[in-house]
C-alpha cells in the first residue's frame, strides 16, 4: 500500500517539481527535458519583471480573487443560512431551479453576459467590458456555494438560535453573531474553493478584459506561451509566481478545509 502511495505521490508531484527545476533553466534546457536545478532563476526573473507587468497582473488577479472570495461567502452563506433556517414550499422551488442552473455549461452564458455587460458599460462604464468589477459580478455566487452552506447548515446546533432569541438578539445579529463564528470551519472550506477558482479563472476574463494594463495571471501567462519564440524558463518561472498564492491560502487554511468539507460544527 505504501509503495502505491509513493508512486501515486510522486506522479501528481513530479509536473509541479518539473516547472520548479525549469524555472531555474534556460529554455533550450527546458525544451531538451533537463531535470537538474540550474542556475539561471534570476536572469528569467529579471526577463520576466522587464518583459511584461507581472507584478500589475498579479495586483489584478489578487483584487478579483478577494474581491470575488469576500462576496461570495457573505451571499452564499446568507443564501443558504435563510433555506435552511426559514423553510417554505416557496423557498424549496426556488432552491431547486438554483440547482438546475449548475447544469448549464459556462459556453451557453458567455454570449448574453457579454451582451448584458456591453448594455451595462453605457450606463455605468465602471462596471462594463474591461473593468475587473465585470470578471466579480458574475461569479461572485454559484449555485454549488449556496448548497454547499445550506447542507452544512444542516447540522447547525438549532438551539443556539433559540437561544440568541431568548437573549433578543435581532436576525441579522444572530447570523453574525451566533451563526459565523461556529461555522468557521464551513467559511474556511469555502472561501479555498472560490480563492482558487478565482485566481484560476480564464475563459470569462480572458472575453471581458480587452487591455493588456487589466490582464490577471491567467491571461499573462497565456500571452507568454503564445509569442512566436516562447522563453519556456520564463514561463515556468511566471507559472510557479502564479502558484504561490494558491498554495498559500490552501497550506493555511487547510485544517479548516478538511473539517468544513466533512461538514463538522464544534
Amino acid at each position: 500500500m505504501y509503495v502505491f502511495l509513493a508512486v501515486a505521490a510522486f506522479v501528481s508531484i513530479f509536473p509541479f517539481l518539473w516547472i520548479l527545476v525549469s524555472s531555474t533553466n534556460p529554455s533550450v534546457d527546458v525544451t531538451r527535458g533537463k531535470l537538474l536545478p540550474g542556475s539561471h532563476f534570476m536572469a528569467n526573473l529579471r526577463s520576466l519583471l522587464d518583459s511584461v507587468d507581472m507584478l500589475n497582473a498579479l495586483k489584478n488577479s489578487l483584487t478579483v480573487s478577494v474581491s470575488t472570495t469576500l462576496l461570495a461567502l457573505l451571499i452564499a452563506s446568507l443564501a443558504g443560512y435563510g433555506f435552511e433556517i426559514y423553510r417554505s414550499k416557496a423557498k424549496d422551488v426556488v432552491f431547486n431551479v438554483l440547482l438546475l442552473s449548475m447544469m448549464l455549461p459556462f459556453a451557453a452564458l458567455m454570449v448574453p453576459l457579454y451582451r448584458m455587460f456591453g448594455r451595462i458599460t453605457n450606463l455605468v462604464p465602471l462596471i462594463g467590458i474591461d473593468t475587473l468589477a465585470a470578471v466579480v459580478l458574475p461569479t461572485m455566487t454559484t449555485a454549488f456555494l449556496i448548497f454547499f452552506f445550506r447542507q452544512s447548515t444542516k447540522m447547525f446546533p438549532k438551539e443556539l438560535l433559540e437561544a440568541g432569541r431568548i437573549d433578543g438578539l435581532s436576525e441579522l445579529g444572530m447570523f453574525f453573531r451566533v451563526y459565523v463564528p461556529t461555522m468557521k470551519t464551513t467559511y474556511a472550506a469555502a472561501a479555498i474553493i472560490t480563492f482558487m477558482s478565482s485566481w484560476n479563472n480564464y475563459m470569462w476574463p480572458l472575453i471581458v478584459l480587452q487591455t493588456p494594463q487589466k490582464q490577471t495571471v491567467p491571461l499573462l501567462i497565456s500571452t507568454l506561451g503564445s509569442s512566436y519564440s516562447p522563453d519556456y524558463g520564463l514561463i515556468m518561472l511566471a507559472i510557479v509566481i502564479s502558484t504561490l498564492p494558491t498554495a498559500i491560502v490552501f497550506f493555511v487554511m487547510q485544517k479548516h478545509f478538511v473539517a468544513g468539507m466533512i461538514g463538522s460544527v464544534k
